[in-house]
């Protein structure tokens, strides 16, 4: 099985500084993952001046400050762009950005990203999805708030704009931050898959990382899962990340599941096959048994190693003459 495509989401955790941003990606790469993925938008193009914060943003940011204005200093020019995108190939880590308006797309475009992610909150924006539908690159679509009709819509905008189908992974999502378990409707990833035929994984929210392993078990190819330095940092999305022990052991619980997965034909696996004659058991003379006897239910037990005959051949045994005398416990020939 191809090895799950696991995204650390630095987001905005960067708070607007390149240091902590190269920090982020030194840690994603000491983790294992394959690609650490940012946030590309102009305030000005994508909010209006009098837009809310979300609740769970409210909770962790100044009630005085509008969207506007944390996202404004949150924003990465293209200079910034240039630096982490370099120093991501010198780390040798895949770097992402999800382009919040027309504008970061032609700019990441330009900047020669090959995998685009495409946020929750865009998927209803037909000239986003158009643009980027032209540019026939790899396509990470998440689908928060969405039901099954507005994946569709979206998925026929993209391929009909020239973007393959097998170029696009369709990520489950719920945008609350956390997200609570029960809201979390795992199911409807296959539901997705079974829907579409396109690749699927998922993208967490919920706090701890017991939700991602179960999607990955579940047949999930990419996880996304924002990761921080602190929880306790200033910013909106700090208190539903996961910190580098957590997002390691997260890292490297899904890489144990893969390995578990095999090839699927049930058969003894080679490290099991020295316990094949230990714990089966063999057919035994349960007393004293003289030659010529004829074996029955009542001279003849089951018991361990399996090294004699398989007791699947009892009633073959059954009536037959012993050759020759048996000691009680030995193993039956015939």
């Amino acid at each position: 099985m191809t090895n799950t495509f696991i995204i650390a989401e630095a987001g905005v955790n960067h708070n607007g500084s390149l240091v902590i941003a190269k920090r982020l990606i030194d840690i994603a790469k000491d983790v294992g993952v394959n690609a650490i993925k940012f946030q590309t938008f102009s305030a000005n193009v994508s909010l209006s001046k009098n837009a809310q914060k979300a609740e769970y943003q409210k909770k962790i940011t100044s009630e005085n400050e509008t969207q506007y204005e944390m996202a404004k200093r949150l924003e990465l020019d293209e200079e910034e762009h240039c630096e982490l995108i370099n120093y991501c190939k010198d780390k040798k880590i895949t770097f992402i950005s999800s382009p919040f308006d027309i504008d970061s797309i032609e700019l990441l475009y330009k900047l020669g990203l090959d995998i685009f992610k495409i946020p929750s909150g865009e998927i209803i924006n037909l000239p986003y999805l158009r643009k980027l539908g032209t540019l026939n690159k790899n396509i990470i679509l998440s689908t928060g708030m969405a039901d099954l009709g507005e994946i569709e819509d979206a998925l026929d905008v993209l391929i009909h704009n020239g973007t393959d189908k097998e170029n696009i992974t369709v990520l489950h999502c719920n945008t609350e931050y956390p997200t609570p378990f029960e809201d979390v409707n795992l199911k409807a990833m296959l539901t997705i898959k079974n829907a579409f035929g396109v690749k699927i994984g998922y993208s967490d929210h919920t706090l701890g990382i017991e939700i991602p392993i179960a999607a990955v078990a579940l047949g999930a190819e990419v996880i996304e899962k924002h990761f921080t330095l602190d929880k306790n940092m200033e910013g909106p999305d700090h208190k539903a990340s996961l910190e580098p022990d957590e997002f390691a052991n997260m890292v490297k619980s899904i890489r144990n599941i893969e390995k578990s997965f095999g090839g699927g034909i049930k058969k003894p696996s080679a490290s099991e096959n020295k316990n094949i004659k230990i714990v089966r058991k063999s057919i035994v003379a349960s007393k004293d048994i003289k030659k010529g006897e004829i074996f029955t239910e009542h001279n003849l037990g089951i018991k361990r190693p399996g090294y004699g005959i398989s007791p699947m051949r009892w009633d073959e045994i059954i009536g037959k003459s012993a050759i020759c005398d048996f000691n009680n416990d030995e193993m039956i020939k015939i």
